[in-house]
C-alpha cells in the first residue's frame, strides 16, 4: 500500500539491474516491482532524490537518466516500461559504466550529494567485479546487494559496503518485500539532507533545520530570510553555535521566501546554505461549527479547524426572533465551550468568530435549540380490565404537549404504537398473553423533539380454571 510521503532527503540513486538471460520473465518482473516499492515514498526532484537504471547485460545501458523523472507518477511507469535485454551478466563491465555515470551531468547526477548503489543480483557474473566495485566506494558511492540467488557470499559481502549485515541481503525473490522497510531506511541514513531545509510548514510559519557545524564555543550563526519578491524586506537572526533549528513565524501565507543560514565560525570556514520555503495558503476559521449535548437551559458549541494564527474565538447567541445577544470570549487553543442561562424550548442564533493575529476576523453560524423544560412522563400506571387487557394511564407532562405516543413490547406477539391527543391520558392495552412480562414505554411529544419518555414491565397473571366448577374423575 501507498507509504507516508519521506522529504528531506537528497542523492542520487542507481539501481544496477541484472537483465540478462540468466533472469526468468518472472524474476524480473517482481525485481521491478520491488524496486518501486523502495522508492515510491520519496520525494523527487533536483534538490530531493534523483533515480537512474543501468542493466547489466552484455553491455551495460542506462534506461534513463537521473534527471528525467522528478515525480512518483512519472517514475513508476518508467519502472514498469523497463524491458528485460537478456544477454551475458557482465556485472563489472555495468559497474565500470556506473561509475562514470554517477559523477556525470549529462547523466543528471549532481556534483554534491550522496551515492547510493543498488545491486540487485542472482548472485552470478561473468566477469570480475571486485576492482570497478572498489573503484566505487573510494569514490564515495554506498553500495547495497540484494542476492536473489546462491551468490558467493565471501565475494559479495566483501563488494558490498561495509558492514555487510546493513548492506547486503539474501532473500528468495518472493520475499523482497520483507526487507524493502529495512533497505530503504538504510539507505535514508545515507541520503538523508545534510543541509539546511523546513519542516512543519504553515500558513504563517516553517521550522529551519540544518545540520551541526559548529558548537557554542566555535560561532554562532545568522539567518536572513525575505520575500522573493521583495528582498528588500529581508529580515536577520541570530542564533549560537549549539543550535540546528530555528523557528520562523509571523509570515504572509502563500508567499515564498528566500532562507540563507551562514555560520560565523572562529575556526573553519562554512559557506553560506540557502533554500527556498513556501508558506501554505491560510486555512479558514471556523469552516464548521456544531451544536450538541442540548438541554433545556444549555448547549455545547465546537468548532474546526483550530489555528495557529488564531488568537481568540468570540461567540456571539442570542434567541429568534429577538435582537437580544450576549457574548462569550474563548482562547485561541480551545475548540468548544458551553452556553448556559438559556430559556427552554427555544431556538438560538449562534455565530463563532475567529479574530486572526493579524487582525482579521472570520466568522460562523448555526442554529440551536434547548429542550422543554420538565418533559417527562410521570406516575404510569396499569388497571386490570379483563383477559388479556390493560388500561396504561399517566399524570400529564409539563410543557406544550402535541401528543403521547405509547409502545407496548410484548413478550410475544408483535409490538404495538399508539399516538393520543396531548388531553388524553390513558390507552387499553390488548392481546397482552397470560403469563407474559411486558414493556410499556409513554413519551411526550413536542414541537421540537420527543420528551423524556417512562417506562415500566407488566406481568399479566397466568389463566386459572372458572370459579366454582371442578373437573371430576370417574371412580
Amino acid at each position: 500500500g501507498p507509504q507516508p510521503s519521506i522529504s528531506n532527503s537528497e542523492g542520487d540513486l542507481l539501481f544496477l539491474l541484472d537483465s540478462s538471460g540468466s533472469v526468468s520473465y518472472y524474476e524480473f518482473s517482481r525485481v521491478k516491482e520491488f524496486m518501486w516499492d523502495l522508492v515510491q515514498p520519496f520525494t523527487f526532484g533536483p534538490k530531493d532524490v534523483q533515480t537512474s537504471i543501468i542493466h547489466i547485460s552484455t553491455m551495460p545501458t542506462m534506461e534513463f537518466p537521473f534527471d528525467r523523472y522528478l515525480s512518483s507518477g512519472a517514475l513508476q511507469q518508467a519502472i514498469r516500461d523497463t524491458q528485460q535485454l537478456m544477454g551475458d551478466t557482465n556485472t563489472g563491465k555495468a559497474l565500470s559504466y556506473a561509475k562514470e555515470k554517477f559523477f556525470s551531468d549529462e547523466a543528471g547526477a549532481r556534483p554534491d550529494v550522496p551515492k547510493v548503489l543498488v545491486w540487485v543480483t542472482d548472485g552470478f557474473s561473468t566477469d570480475d567485479i571486485s576492482e570497478p566495485m572498489q573503484l566505487l566506494k573510494d569514490m564515495g558511492v554506498t553500495v547495497f546487494i540484494v542476492s536473489t540467488g546462491r551468490g558467493n557470499y565471501l565475494e559479495l559481502s566483501a563488494a558490498a559496503s561495509q558492514p555487510p549485515e546493513k548492506h547486503l541481503h539474501f532473500v528468495d525473490v518472493d520475499d523482497l518485500p520483507i526487507i524493502t522497510k529495512e533497505l530503504r531506511d538504510a539507505i535514508l541514513d545515507v541520503i538523508q539532507a545534510n543541509r539546511l531545509h523546513a519542516v512543519d510548514i504553515t500558513s504563517s510559519s516553517f521550522r529551519l533545520m540544518w545540520p551541526k557545524l559548529l558548537s557554542q564555543e566555535t560561532g554562532y550563526y545568522t539567518l536572513e530570510y525575505a520575500p522573493t519578491d521583495d528582498l528588500a524586506r529581508k529580515r536577520t537572526k541570530q542564533v549560537s553555535g549549539a543550535h540546528t533549528s530555528l523557528m520562523l513565524s509571523n509570515l504572509a501565507p502563500e508567499t515564498t521566501y528566500e532562507v540563507a543560514l551562514i555560520p560565523e565560525s572562529n575556526v573553519h570556514y562554512f559557506p553560506p546554505q540557502t533554500t527556498r520555503v513556501t508558506t501554505l495558503a491560510e486555512e479558514i476559521s471556523p469552516t464548521q461549527v456544531l451544536i450538541s449535548e442540548s438541554g433545556p437551559h444549555s448547549f455545547h458549541v465546537s468548532w474546526a479547524p483550530t489555528l495557529d494564527s488564531v488568537t481568540s474565538y468570540q461567540i456571539l447567541y442570542g434567541p429568534l426572533p429577538g435582537n437580544s445577544a450576549k457574548l462569550l470570549e474563548v482562547d485561541g487553543k480551545h475548540n468548544s465551550t458551553v452556553v448556559e442561562n438559556l430559556a427552554p424550548n427555544t431556538t438560538y442564533l449562534v455565530t463563532v468568530t475567529a479574530i486572526y493575529r493579524s487582525g482579521r476576523e472570520k466568522s460562523l453560524s448555526a442554529k440551536a435549540c434547548t429542550e422543554e423544560e420538565g418533559s417527562k412522563v410521570r406516575h404510569l400506571r396499569f388497571e386490570d380490565m379483563g383477559p388479556n387487557t390493560l388500561k396504561a394511564s399517566w399524570d400529564s407532562a409539563d410543557g406544550k404537549v402535541l401528543g403521547y405516543r405509547v409502545r407496548c413490547r410484548r413478550q410475544t406477539g408483535p409490538s404495538s404504537i399508539i399516538s393520543v391527543s396531548p388531553q388524553i391520558h390513558s390507552v387499553l392495552l390488548t392481546d397482552l398473553a397470560s403469563g407474559t412480562t411486558n414493556k410499556v414505554c409513554v413519551k411526550p411529544v413536542y414541537k421540537n423533539q420527543a420528551g423524556k419518555g417512562l417506562c415500566r414491565m407488566v406481568h399479566m397473571q397466568p389463566a386459572t380454571e372458572a370459579q366454582g366448577y371442578k373437573h371430576r374423575q370417574k371412580a
